[in-house]
């Protein structure tokens, strides 16, 4: 197999540096001192999540004007309190009639969970009972760990796996608290679920975070069935960020560019994706709110401008890679997002739908906001009911093909 060319960033020249001095605005002295604090022998690696919250707190000033007009929105229209109310009751039914044509019929016909008051996240310790093992190492780098979820028993055959990448900004990548309420409903499907954590910036700068996501997935391939899993089935997730790695993810089995910490011929190919409210576009800045997000990936995530690098954005976005061979896919997202809105979901999936074999399905929550299933109890639950359907239909189609093919 002949190796890809290396097109890795060489390192800042005296004229890069120079450059940078000039144009640079605080928060890129505060991120840059936090980076350089890494470094500092004994001390330095305790140091390494200031880095992190540096650059979480950049991405939240960017979005402060979005959230301020939203709250004011919230607060201050008339009979705001009915609408969305009827919003959050309509939930489970718009779910149901966005899976029409992607489930059979008589697969909805399922009991869906009544929207609840209780934040998601407060049942976090329920949820965990579920994790069959914590930790695991998947990779040679310390942060590269994952929790496996999965009942107490399984059936005789191997069960289908889901593996689940958490969101963060691209600053954050851990698996505590988040995907919870998803994992904990396949598991008790007879579903294995595996949440890792994933190396972020600003210390490790794309595409870090999409090889720790390919090395996973090779992972599981080779080991999963260590827990129960079947590694002949292997789907990914994600939220926000992960949202957007789990789409790219699925849209790039193979691409050594993209797996450079694996041996070649590694199995980094997944049978289905579900983005849930995910960011797939990392070149428009069409919108003030799109421009503000690049202007993020070009300080803190990618480090390198888009103007002299596009071809670093447009391989990083799922958008600009769908093709017809892409896995199934069921993208979710919630009309009130304010953090990535509701668009970038739409104009992906239609972009999907063009150009894929494989079926595409959307659920688009009436009211949802960003991080709705951590907050959310109202919507989480037919949330998670709709991945559930999707991911068995998926699993229940390539099982059948398997049986066919071997007759």
């Amino acid at each position: 197999m002949t190796a890809a060319p290396d097109t890795r960033y060489p390192g800042p020249t005296l004229t890069t540096r120079v450059r940078w001095l000039m144009k640079a605005g605080p928060a890129d002295y505060m991120l840059a001192a936090s980076v350089a604090a890494t470094s500092l022998p004994v001390v330095g690696r305790y140091l390494e999540p200031l880095g992190g919250a540096t650059a979480g707190c950049i991405w939240g000033v960017r979005h402060t004007p979005d959230f301020m007009g939203a709250a004011v929105k919230s607060w201050f229209t008339p009979g705001i309190g009915a609408v969305k109310k009827q919003q959050r009751d309509a939930t489970a039914s718009i779910t149901q009639a966005a899976l029409h044509g992607v489930v059979p019929p008589k697969a909805l016909e399922v009991t869906w969970p009544a929207p609840e008051r209780t934040p998601p996240v407060w049942k976090a310790l329920e949820h965990r009972r579920n994790v069959y093992r914590s930790s695991v190492r998947y990779g040679d780098s310390p942060t590269q760990l994952l929790d496996v979820w999965r009942s107490k028993e399984l059936p005789v055959q191997p069960a289908p796996v889901m593996i689940f990448l958490p969101g963060g900004a691209w600053v954050h990548g851990g698996r505590i608290l988040q995907g919870y309420a998803l994992m904990s409903h396949l598991a008790e499907m007879g579903w294995v679920c595996l949440s890792i954590d994933y190396r972020v910036a600003p210390h490790h700068p794309w595409p870090q975070h999409i090889t720790d996501v390919k090395t996973a997935i090779a992972w599981a391939r080779a080991n999963v069935d260590k827990f129960g899993g079947d590694r002949n089935f292997v789907a990914v997730a994600g939220t926000s960020a992960g949202g957007h790695l789990a789409a790219l993810a699925g849209l790039t089995a193979g691409d050594p560019e993209m797996q450079r910490d694996l041996p070649a011929g590694s199995d980094t190919s997944v049978d289905a994706v579900v983005g849930i409210y995910g960011r797939y576009d990392w070149e428009d800045k069409s919108t003030v709110e799109r421009a503000r997000f690049v202007d993020f990936l070009e300080r803190v995530v990618v480090k390198r401008k888009i103007a002299r690098h596009p071809e670093i954005f447009r391989k990083a976005s799922p958008i600009a890679r769908t093709h017809a061979d892409a896995p199934p896919f069921l993208v979710i997202h919630g009309s009130g997002d304010t953090v990535i809105p509701v668009q970038q979901a739409r104009d992906f999936v239609q972009r999907l739908r063009d150009q894929s074999r494989s079926v595409v399905g959307y659920v688009e929550l009436p009211g949802a906001g960003h991080g709705f299933d951590m907050i959310d109890g109202a919507r989480t639950g037919s949330a998670a009911t709709a991945i559930g359907l999707f991911l068995n239909e998926v699993h229940r189609n390539q099982t059948l093909a398997g049986a066919q093919a071997v007759v």
